[in-house]
This record gives structure tokens, C-alpha cells and sequence, in this order.
């Protein structure tokens, strides 16, 4: 099974906010960038890519065969998604504890973990 693994950093330290990123020690930050780079090595794992901040999203909607466009990220989320991953594992629990590796999900953001449908 295919597992999209969502990265929601909340407010988690990343380097691109330098001030953020200062509260981490040089050992905390060096652990964030091994633990992806181990993550990137794990068998099954494609790594995703970054987004840029929520702020530069555009919500596009169809509504009577017009395209109407939102600055922003218009959808009900309560934190917004950084990047992701696919993970092709044996179940959900293997799923769940690669998403536990994740440096958001230990420093004040989320992973979500979701199945991808197989047409």
C-alpha cells in the first residue's frame, strides 16, 4: 500500500525562517538534517518536495464552468501543508512510525498519513 505523508510544520522551526530556525541549537539542527536525509534513504520512501509558505497559495474553484481564483489557502485547514513524501509500505503501522521520524511532528507541527487510492 501507498501512504502520502503530509507535512504540516505548524509552527515548527524550519530554516527558511532564519529566527525560527535560531531557537534550535547547532545539534538540533544538524539532527533535523540527518533525520530527513535517513528518511529520504528508507526503502519505499519517494521523497516529495517542499512548498512554499500558505501565503502564496492560489484556491482555484469552478462554479457554473467559471474559474474563480482565491488568493491564499482558502481550504478549512487548521495548519498549512509544507511538503510530503510517498511511502510505499507493508501496513499503516509502518506508515505511522516513518511519519514519527518526521522533524515537524516532534517540534510542534503534524504528519498526516493517508492511503493513496489505487485505481
Amino acid at each position: 500500500m501507498k501512504y502520502m505523508l503530509m507535512i504540516h510544520q505548524a509552527d515548527s522551526p524550519t530554516p527558511l525562517d532564519p529566527d525560527a530556525w535560531a531557537t534550535l541549537s547547532e545539534d538540533e539542527q544538524k539532527a533535523v538534517y540527518a533525520d530527513y536525509q535517513a528518511i529520504n534513504q528508507v526503502a519505499g520512501v519517494t521523497p516529495g518536495l517542499g512548498l512554499e509558505p500558505a501565503d502564496t497559495a492560489t484556491t482555484v474553484r469552478v462554479k457554473d464552468g467559471q474559474t474563480l481564483t482565491t488568493d491564499g489557502p482558502f481550504v478549512s485547514v487548521k495548519e498549512a501543508l509544507n511538503g510530503y513524501l510517498v511511502y510505499e509500505a507493508d501496513d499503516l503501522d509502518a506508515a505511522i512510525e516513518l511519519a514519527g521520524r518526521i522533524p515537524a511532528a516532534r517540534l510542534g507541527g503534524a504528519v498526516e498519513v493517508r492511503p493513496i487510492r489505487e485505481w
